[in-house]
């Protein structure tokens, strides 16, 4: 007695081959993505939170010479240790700064920080510079609040 090899008619055979020519088609596709695939993107995430850790309640007044606190968080994913510094200006005029904060790849800082505005007015620009590396230029555009301040 013989033993069919393939195990059934035309239709069974023909199944086969198509499966064996999909795998074979899955390995080739999946050895060139490895063999082409790039870095994964570099970037920093950096932003500003209300003095709960929420996105959604942001200082809307303050008083003239009272400290208001917000959160700023910086995420290194440059794949690289970066220096970073925080400048905190209103209206143009520095209010503060955090100095250099030294981050690995992959770490996070999220500090309290407090900006005091000197002078009252509607519509207070407020916007948080963010440097890397000794950098003389922001090394993206600001994060800005706007607040209104009173006496």
């Amino acid at each position: 007695m013989k033993i069919p090899v393939w195990g059934g008619g035309a239709l069974d055979r023909t199944l086969s081959v198509v499966l064996v020519m999909a795998i074979a088609a899955a390995l080739g596709m999946l050895s060139h993505t490895v063999a082409t695939s790039q870095v994964a993107e570099q970037f920093t995430e950096f932003y500003v939170l209300d003095s709960y850790g929420m996105a959604s309640d942001y200082i809307r007044t303050a008083r003239v010479g009272m400290a208001v606190d917000v959160i700023v968080g910086i995420h290194n994913h440059e794949d690289r240790t970066v220096g970073y510094r925080l400048e905190v200006r209103i209206d143009g005029i520095r209010d503060s700064e955090v100095g250099t904060l030294v981050l690995a790849d992959e770490e996070k800082w999220e500090e309290t920080v407090s900006l005091t505005p000197d002078r009252a007015g509607d519509n207070q620009k407020v916007e948080f510079f963010l440097y890397a590396d000794q950098e003389s230029e922001p090394h993206f555009e600001p994060l800005r609040l706007w607040v209104n301040v009173n006496e």
